[in-house]
Protein backbone atom coordinates (compact mmCIF):
# COMPACT_ATOMS: atom_id res chain seq x y z
CA UNK A 1 0.00 0.00 0.00
CA UNK A 2 1.66 3.43 -0.85
CA UNK A 3 1.83 5.66 1.50
CA UNK A 4 0.55 9.30 1.17
CA UNK A 5 2.84 11.86 -0.42
CA UNK A 6 3.04 14.20 2.54
CA UNK A 7 5.04 11.44 4.34
CA UNK A 8 8.11 11.94 2.14
CA UNK A 9 8.57 15.86 2.70
CA UNK A 10 10.31 17.67 5.12
CA UNK A 11 9.29 19.32 8.00
CA UNK A 12 9.18 22.66 6.38
CA UNK A 13 7.11 21.47 3.33
CA UNK A 14 5.11 20.44 5.72
CA UNK A 15 4.65 23.01 7.57
CA UNK A 16 4.09 24.66 3.96
CA UNK A 17 1.49 22.73 2.62
CA UNK A 18 -0.40 23.89 5.84
CA UNK A 19 0.15 27.15 5.22
CA UNK A 20 -1.18 26.96 1.61
CA UNK A 21 -4.41 25.08 2.92
CA UNK A 22 -4.63 27.82 5.59
CA UNK A 23 -4.92 30.74 3.23
CA UNK A 24 -7.40 28.71 0.68
CA UNK A 25 -9.81 28.20 3.30
CA UNK A 26 -9.95 31.45 4.64
CA UNK A 27 -10.33 32.44 0.89
CA UNK A 28 -13.21 30.50 0.53
CA UNK A 29 -14.89 29.98 4.50
CA UNK A 30 -13.65 32.85 6.03
CA UNK A 31 -11.99 33.15 9.81
CA UNK A 32 -14.86 30.81 11.24
CA UNK A 33 -14.23 28.26 8.68
CA UNK A 34 -10.71 28.15 9.81
CA UNK A 35 -10.43 24.93 11.60
CA UNK A 36 -8.08 22.17 12.52
CA UNK A 37 -10.30 20.14 10.88
CA UNK A 38 -11.24 21.95 7.66
CA UNK A 39 -7.36 23.28 7.33
CA UNK A 40 -6.30 18.95 7.20
CA UNK A 41 -9.15 18.17 4.90
CA UNK A 42 -8.14 20.68 2.73
CA UNK A 43 -4.23 19.84 2.88
CA UNK A 44 -5.18 16.02 2.79
CA UNK A 45 -3.60 15.35 6.02
CA UNK A 46 -4.66 13.91 9.05
CA UNK A 47 -5.58 17.00 11.86
CA UNK A 48 -2.66 15.82 14.06
CA UNK A 49 -0.32 16.97 11.54
CA UNK A 50 -1.56 20.66 12.01
CA UNK A 51 -1.07 20.03 15.75
CA UNK A 52 2.37 18.29 15.22
CA UNK A 53 4.04 21.59 13.38
CA UNK A 54 1.93 24.65 15.05
CA UNK A 55 0.63 23.32 18.19
CA UNK A 56 -3.02 24.48 17.14
CA UNK A 57 -4.89 26.37 14.78
CA UNK A 58 -4.00 30.05 16.70
CA UNK A 59 -0.39 29.72 15.39
CA UNK A 60 -0.72 28.30 11.87
CA UNK A 61 -3.43 31.17 11.51
CA UNK A 62 -0.63 33.43 12.52
CA UNK A 63 2.14 31.86 10.64
CA UNK A 64 -0.43 32.18 7.39
CA UNK A 65 -0.78 35.74 7.87
CA UNK A 66 2.94 36.13 8.17
CA UNK A 67 3.49 34.01 5.25
CA UNK A 68 0.78 36.24 2.84
CA UNK A 69 2.27 39.38 4.15
CA UNK A 70 5.45 38.17 3.38
CA UNK A 71 4.23 37.59 -0.66
CA UNK A 72 3.15 41.13 -0.93
CA UNK A 73 5.69 42.47 0.36
CA UNK A 74 8.10 40.14 -1.65
CA UNK A 75 6.05 41.28 -5.28
CA UNK A 76 6.04 45.09 -4.29
CA UNK A 77 10.08 44.80 -3.54
CA UNK A 78 10.54 43.24 -7.26
CA UNK A 79 8.64 45.43 -8.58
CA UNK A 80 9.99 48.11 -6.82
CA UNK A 81 13.81 46.66 -7.52
CA UNK A 82 13.24 46.42 -11.26
CA UNK A 83 12.56 50.24 -11.72
CA UNK A 84 15.77 51.36 -11.47
CA UNK A 85 17.59 54.28 -10.05
CA UNK A 86 14.96 56.92 -10.63
CA UNK A 87 13.29 57.61 -7.54
CA UNK A 88 9.74 58.92 -9.02
CA UNK A 89 10.09 55.63 -11.34
CA UNK A 90 10.00 53.37 -8.04
CA UNK A 91 7.47 55.21 -6.00
CA UNK A 92 5.27 54.67 -9.36
CA UNK A 93 6.44 50.60 -9.48
CA UNK A 94 5.27 50.05 -6.22
CA UNK A 95 1.73 51.65 -6.94
CA UNK A 96 1.73 49.83 -10.60
CA UNK A 97 2.44 46.60 -8.32
CA UNK A 98 -0.68 46.64 -5.77
CA UNK A 99 -3.06 47.02 -8.69
CA UNK A 100 -1.35 43.81 -10.41
CA UNK A 101 -1.44 39.87 -9.51
CA UNK A 102 -0.39 38.45 -7.36
CA UNK A 103 -1.39 41.57 -5.14
CA UNK A 104 -4.61 42.75 -7.20
CA UNK A 105 -6.27 39.12 -7.01
CA UNK A 106 -10.37 38.60 -5.50
CA UNK A 107 -8.41 35.27 -3.40
CA UNK A 108 -5.77 37.40 -1.25
CA UNK A 109 -8.89 40.04 -1.09
CA UNK A 110 -10.94 37.19 0.13
CA UNK A 111 -7.99 36.02 2.46
CA UNK A 112 -7.27 39.88 3.98
CA UNK A 113 -11.03 39.90 4.38
CA UNK A 114 -10.56 37.08 6.91
CA UNK A 115 -7.68 38.67 8.36
CA UNK A 116 -9.28 41.98 9.74
CA UNK A 117 -11.69 40.54 11.51
CA UNK A 118 -9.14 38.57 13.39
CA UNK A 119 -6.59 42.16 13.87
CA UNK A 120 -10.15 42.80 16.02
CA UNK A 121 -10.33 39.33 17.93
CA UNK A 122 -6.83 38.62 18.94
CA UNK A 123 -4.41 40.33 19.87
CA UNK A 124 -1.67 38.58 18.48
CA UNK A 125 -2.83 39.16 14.99
CA UNK A 126 -3.18 42.71 15.53
CA UNK A 127 0.28 43.11 16.37
CA UNK A 128 0.93 41.29 13.26
CA UNK A 129 -1.10 43.79 11.24
CA UNK A 130 0.67 46.48 12.87
CA UNK A 131 4.10 45.44 12.25
CA UNK A 132 3.33 44.85 8.45
CA UNK A 133 1.55 47.77 7.94
CA UNK A 134 4.46 49.79 9.51
CA UNK A 135 6.46 47.67 7.17
CA UNK A 136 4.03 48.94 4.13
CA UNK A 137 4.63 52.10 5.26
CA UNK A 138 7.95 52.81 5.84
CA UNK A 139 9.00 51.46 2.47
CA UNK A 140 7.16 54.28 0.72
CA UNK A 141 8.73 56.91 3.67
CA UNK A 142 11.47 55.61 2.07
CA UNK A 143 10.62 56.47 -1.31
CA UNK A 144 9.09 59.54 -0.42
CA UNK A 145 12.33 60.86 1.03
CA UNK A 146 14.23 59.29 -2.15
CA UNK A 147 11.24 61.49 -3.86
CA UNK A 148 12.52 65.03 -2.03
CA UNK A 149 9.77 64.85 0.22
CA UNK A 150 11.09 66.26 4.11
CA UNK A 151 11.76 63.91 6.64
CA UNK A 152 9.15 65.80 8.74
CA UNK A 153 6.12 65.73 5.97
CA UNK A 154 6.96 61.42 4.94
CA UNK A 155 4.68 59.76 7.71
CA UNK A 156 1.73 62.03 7.11
CA UNK A 157 2.46 61.49 3.07
CA UNK A 158 2.88 57.70 3.14
CA UNK A 159 -0.02 57.19 5.37
CA UNK A 160 -2.27 59.16 2.53
CA UNK A 161 -0.62 57.04 0.15
CA UNK A 162 -1.18 53.94 1.93
CA UNK A 163 -4.96 54.49 1.98
CA UNK A 164 -5.21 55.85 -1.04
CA UNK A 165 -3.79 52.85 -2.67
CA UNK A 166 -5.68 50.15 -0.31
CA UNK A 167 -8.91 52.10 -1.00
CA UNK A 168 -8.26 52.02 -4.30
CA UNK A 169 -6.92 48.11 -4.74
CA UNK A 170 -9.89 47.07 -1.92
CA UNK A 171 -12.52 48.21 -4.73
CA UNK A 172 -10.44 46.95 -7.87
CA UNK A 173 -11.04 43.38 -6.25
CA UNK A 174 -14.27 44.20 -5.58
CA UNK A 175 -15.56 45.77 -8.59
CA UNK A 176 -13.34 45.49 -11.56
CA UNK A 177 -16.28 45.83 -14.00
CA UNK A 178 -16.48 49.55 -12.92
CA UNK A 179 -12.35 50.49 -13.44
CA UNK A 180 -9.66 48.44 -13.91
CA UNK A 181 -5.77 48.45 -13.13
CA UNK A 182 -4.85 51.22 -15.84
CA UNK A 183 -7.50 53.80 -14.10
CA UNK A 184 -6.57 53.02 -10.75
CA UNK A 185 -2.99 53.84 -11.38
CA UNK A 186 -3.64 57.11 -12.83
CA UNK A 187 -5.68 57.90 -10.23
CA UNK A 188 -3.40 57.08 -7.60
CA UNK A 189 -0.69 58.75 -9.74
CA UNK A 190 -2.40 61.86 -10.11
CA UNK A 191 -2.55 62.15 -6.50
CA UNK A 192 0.70 61.26 -5.91
CA UNK A 193 1.67 63.80 -8.71
CA UNK A 194 -0.22 66.51 -6.35
CA UNK A 195 1.21 65.73 -3.43
CA UNK A 196 4.58 65.56 -4.10
CA UNK A 197 3.99 69.16 -6.12
CA UNK A 198 2.98 70.47 -2.65
CA UNK A 199 5.59 69.54 -0.98
CA UNK A 200 7.95 70.80 -3.66
CA UNK A 201 6.37 73.68 -3.41
CA UNK A 202 6.19 74.18 0.71
CA UNK A 203 9.80 73.44 0.45
CA UNK A 204 11.08 75.94 -2.10
CA UNK A 205 8.68 78.76 0.04
CA UNK A 206 10.35 77.49 2.91
CA UNK A 207 13.22 79.88 4.71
Amino acid sequence: MNKPAFTRTDAEERRRLLIAAATRVLARDGASGASVRAIAQEAKVSPGLVTHHFGGIDALIAATYADVSAAVTAALDAAVAGAGDDPRARLSAYVAASFAPPIADRALLATWVAFWGLVIARDDVARLHDEQYAHFRGGIEGLLADCGVPPAACRRSAIAITALVDGLWLELCLSPEVFDAAEARAIAEAQIAALLDHQAQNTHRSP
